[in-house]
């Protein structure tokens, strides 16, 4: 079985990847490894060495600690905000989905989207 922190930071690699638009292949292949080794880290499968975890980090242009990031859990934290939000919000497909195509808007265009949003979302 996995361990959890393993787990944790092979979805944190998988996630910023996809937030990037990068394939497995991609990523396998700054790297310097196969993309299933790539597959393996981001199921937790396979533990991820520090070396590599360095290698991965600046591939995808984040620092180490980012992987680690959100690990402990903030269970406590704002909990009217997260009966909202789905506790692994980046995990989900969706929303790096919408995030990826809102950096892709011009940051004109995206500041009064997001002024709109936040409109919406006092009146919802």
């Amino acid at each position: 079985m996995a361990h959890p922190v393993d787990v944790h930071v092979g979805k944190r690699i998988r996630q910023r990847r996809w937030l990037t638009g990068m394939t497995q292949q991609q990523l396998a292949n700054q790297v310097g490894i196969k993309f299933q080794q790539i597959q393996k880290y981001e199921t937790g499968a396979n533990r991820v060495s520090a070396s590599r975890l360095w290698d991965i980090a600046d591939a995808l242009d984040v620092p180490v600690s980012f992987f680690f990031e959100g690990i402990e859990g903030d269970e406590g934290a704002n909990e009217a905000a997260s009966a909202k939000v789905p506790a692994d919000i980046m995990g989900d497909k969706e929303a790096l989905d919408l995030v990826r195509s809102y950096y892709a808007i011009p940051e004109n265009q995206r500041r009064r989207l997001f002024e709109l949003a936040r409109v919406l979302s006092d009146v919802a």
